[in-house]
């Protein structure tokens, strides 16, 4: 049966069209931001700290999303912060006003996570263990390929001041119909909205480690790759056309894989990911833009494997939590994700003077590796674990 005329799949169809909107009015500002600085004219920190906004606002959001829902439930949550993420593109329409531009990053990394963890504890709840993985695939995919779509719009929108942040007003607005539309019952508020890192560990110390892990290879690849391409002679509507087809990577490597983690041990097919994760970044080290198909192949199949690590990470962690943990476990989730999205750009920035503008693919085969070596680790414990007490001894 396919996806499309799945009653299971239909059921999160408004959940995952919400933030599919929402999502391509992020990328729309994503790439408006720093090019509209770079061409007033301001220092390249003046840039910098409107990435660095996003992630702290995002930490703090992961704080307060989980009181909000207990307080008023998922729906309306996903409203009140669907109304800052407007509020804040409404910042950045006024005008190029640096300081306002950094504060409104800022509140969007607060809304956006908040919305993150709105969605994700409620497809958890919607979804049962054996579709989960596919679940959050398709969410996972459809959220990023959202984001390079609006990237690739801002490339094609009418030069004027404003019209690009006033689309993605308009995209954010669209973001609320869904949701505010939907025949999907909320869950029950959470008992526990606690941000607790031990607690995500007794879940599942795999699928922490993998929200570490794919906090920083998804900032590394998504954040480095264009700066790579761009050293490397591509023009902007090259970059544009990079950055687009490695979502649509996703399509041919995320759901696959996702759909594999419902038929095996999830803990295997993120081994299998870190190993394509590798394979393509030693690859992009050594193919050159003159062959831009190829290169695209290869950095589109990197992208998707690298966001497989997220949501299979999410959905190994949701199949092993009690109903009632899920928005506390997602909270503390996007802690760990946004911590290593903050930390491991920050550390190839520090290197890259020393080790060339392929820097982060080094990190990035680093990180890959420590992570499939501990995932095979505790695999092979839970099997030793499982054994009769006298095969045990054996070992």
């Amino acid at each position: 049966m396919t996806v499309a005329g799945d009653p299971r799949y239909s059921s999160i169809f408004s959940i995952v069209l919400s933030m599919t909107f929402a999502s391509l009015g992020s990328g729309i500002v994503f790439s408006y931001v720093p090019f509209t600085l770079a061409k007033a004219g301001y220092d390249p920190w003046v840039a910098g700290s409107a990435v660095t906004a996003v992630a702290g606002g995002g930490l703090l959001g992961c704080f307060i999303a989980g009181p909000l829902i207990r307080r008023v439930g998922h729906a309306r949550a996903f409203s009140c912060f669907a109304a800052l993420t407007i509020l804040s593109a409404i910042m950045v329409a006024v005008g190029v006003i640096p300081a306002a531009w950094i504060a409104s990053r800022a509140l969007y990394g607060f809304a956006s996570n908040g919305n993150f963890i709105v969605v994700q504890s409620w497809l958890n709840h919607a979804a049962a263990n054996e579709w989960r993985g596919r679940a959050m695939s398709m969410f996972y995919m459809s959220y990023v390929i959202g984001l390079g779509t609006g990237s690739f719009m801002f490339g094609y929108l009418p030069d004027a001041e404003n019209t690009a942040p006033l689309v993605a007003v308009a995209c954010y607005t669209l973001a609320i119909l869904p949701i505010g539309l939907t025949s999907i019952p909320n869950p029950p508020p959470p008992e526990n909205v606690t941000i607790n890192l031990r607690a995500a560990w007794r879940v599942s110390p795999v699928a922490l480690m993998g929200i570490l892990a794919s906090g920083g290879l998804s900032m590394l690849v998504q954040g480095f790759t264009p700066i790579y391409a761009a050293g490397e002679g591509l023009s902007r509507t090259q970059i544009a056309l990079l950055m687009f087809l490695m979502q649509l990577g996703m399509l041919g490597v995320q759901f696959p894989l996702g759909a594999l983690s419902d038929r095996m041990d999830r803990r295997m097919v993120l081994v299998i990911s870190c190993g394509i994760i590798v394979a393509s970044a030693a690859a992009g080290m050594f193919i050159s833009f003159e062959y831009l198909l190829l290169a695209i192949l290869v950095f589109a199949i990197w992208s998707g494997a690298t966001e497989t690590i997220y949501s299979i990470s999410n959905a190994h962690a949701n199949d092993r939590a009690n109903p009632r943990d899920f928005v506390p476990l997602a909270s503390t989730m996007l802690v760990a994700w946004s911590a290593s999205a903050f930390v491991l750009p920050g550390l190839v920035t520090a290197i890259t003077p020393y080790f060339g503008p392929k820097a982060y693919m080094l990190v990035v085969m680093v990180v890959a590796i420590a992570f499939s070596i501990f995932a095979l680790v505790r695999i092979r414990a839970n099997r030793l674990d499982a054994l009769p007490a006298q095969e045990h001894a054996g070992h």
